[in-house]
């Protein structure tokens, strides 16, 4: 039998982060739960494509849009589930084992994992903590949780939205919290933005980005000013 899981991950000028996140796959390779590595890159100017091409990735260009990208990843994946991940967050050891079992008892919800940082400190841990919190009590986890769905359920919710910003608030949205399940693992993700930019008022900037998106505010406009921000994003 094929493997199950079709990996997708949206990239653009990833070539610092992709290796490490790529590294931590490879336990699924071992254990025949990855059946392949679908890359939907947004036009990268660095060593992305060619990282993602050594370890034999399915590489699919798209305009620089993490939801359109997601969306043609997924759209381009053969296996009958996708597990999406950002390019600078790492799957901690244990994370295939957890997946299959939530493939034989629970396929009918998507899963997501428990957010931690590359660093240490009291920050770190409060704001994977709070994201923890919200995934658990309110179903809206961040993007860099990653998900873990069928493409049935994938295709019941209409997929990912061909959106620049949000996609990850607008998924959990058409989910419900019905259908969402928490996996017993920690995806670790970079700290570098937070870092830069301050613990607090980055995820400050988040909240007050994602309550208008949920108001109704367009994904097109909460960008510009994502972007005025983090010229980098």
């Amino acid at each position: 039998m094929r493997a199950a899981v079709s990996v997708v991950i949206p990239t653009l000028n990833a070539g610092e982060t992709l290796p490490g996140c790529l590294a931590a796959l490879m336990e699924g390779v071992e254990t025949g739960v990855i059946r392949e590595l679908v890359i939907a890159d947004g036009g990268s100017e660095d060593a992305t494509r060619a990282i993602a091409e050594e370890v034999g990735a399915v590489v699919i260009d798209s305009a620089p849009s993490r939801g359109g990208q997601l969306r043609r990843g997924a759209a381009a994946a053969q296996g009958e589930w996708f597990l999406v991940l950002h390019a600078d967050t790492q799957l901690e050891p244990g994370w295939s084992r957890a997946v299959l079992e939530h493939l034989a008892t629970t396929p009918e919800r998507a899963g997501v994992f428990r957010l931690g940082f590359d660093v240490c400190g009291a920050r770190p841990r409060f704001v994977a903590g709070w994201a923890n919190v919200r995934t658990w009590v309110l179903g809206l986890p961040f993007g860099d949780q990653g998900l873990l769905i069928s493409r049935a359920l994938y295709d019941s919710v209409g997929g990912f939205r061909d959106i620049p910003l949000m996609e990850d608030v607008a998924m959990a949205r058409a989910l419900g919290r019905g259908r969402l399940a928490m996996l017993p693992v920690t995806a670790r993700t970079s700290a570098r933005k937070y870092a830069t930019e301050g613990w607090f008022r980055r995820g400050g900037r988040n909240l007050r980005l994602q309550l208008r998106f949920l108001a109704g505010a367009s994904p097109e406009r909460l960008v510009q000013r994502y972007r005025q921000l983090d010229p980098r994003s």
